[in-house]
């Protein structure tokens, strides 16, 4: 049977909105590896004032924030799926045993949406002569509750842990040419430009952040931009209070 026009344009709309929740796992990575090795760079950087200590802490935090925001992201995944789970089987329960109080439920529920006379009769029929369609509508009408995709939330997770790595790239990367073998950057200019580059990155996410969203462009930039740089700044500070003699 071919496809409506209407029913098309939907299909194209889920995928799009499939694809930005991707984007947005992305950037959510991204921005928490930036921000988070930045600080602790800059902080160690300030303290020590040696490459190679600064690259190893790096490296460390880069990768246990991936582990630490890929565990995060899919343990709340889990969470949401054992409550869903719960709610589920207390609203089955409720049908077979009180189902009298649950059909006024589903009549108060369509009620509002407009129904009246016979054909909110019949749509009440419909739904309870099924206990499954029934249940499923009261999971979603009544608890404002969905199913959760793990097999989706593990991919989100495994984006967000990547994302999380490739973003602390953006600070380390100056870094590593402030090493002694590489001789190319000094400590403090590699802060100056892992500060620059970490700021120019967030902005640009920020940007791409909103345009995905209804969110307004310049302020999403700027609202990123500005945690970027506080993060700098603390790191920065943390650092010169606790300064030590390498």
């Amino acid at each position: 049977m071919k496809k409506s026009a209407a029913l098309l344009e939907h299909e194209k709309y889920l995928k799009q909105r499939q694809k930005n929740a991707f984007l947005s796992s992305i950037i959510l990575g991204g921005q928490d590896g930036i921000v988070n090795v930045l600080g602790v760079l800059l902080a160690v950087a300030s303290a020590t004032n040696d490459a190679r200590i600064v690259v190893i802490a790096g490296i460390a935090a880069a990768f246990t924030e991936s582990v630490s925001m890929l565990a995060v992201a899919y343990t709340s995944a889990r969470a949401d799926e054992d409550f869903y789970k719960s709610e589920e089987e207390r609203e089955r329960k409720e049908i077979r045993e009180i189902p009298h109080i649950e059909k006024e439920e589903i009549r108060h529920i369509y009620y509002a949406k407009g129904f009246r006379g016979k054909q909110l009769d019949a749509i009440i029929q419909t739904i309870t002569s099924n206990e499954q369609v029934w249940l499923d509508v009261m999971m979603r009408e009544e608890l404002q509750m969905e199913k959760v995709d793990l097999g989706h939330a593990r991919k989100e997770a495994g984006i967000v842990g990547v994302s999380v790595v490739i973003g602390s790239l953006f600070p380390l990367i100056p870094f590593l040419l402030a090493l002694p073998q590489m001789g190319v950057l000094s400590v403090i200019n590699a802060g100056w430009i892992a500060a620059a580059a970490s700021v120019s990155a967030l902005l640009a996410a920020g940007w791409i952040k909103a345009k995905l969203t209804t969110g307004v462009p310049w302020k999403s930039a700027l609202e990123m931009g500005l945690v970027g740089g506080l993060a700098a700044l603390l790191g920065f500070l943390v650092g010169s209070i606790l300064r030590v003699t390498v």
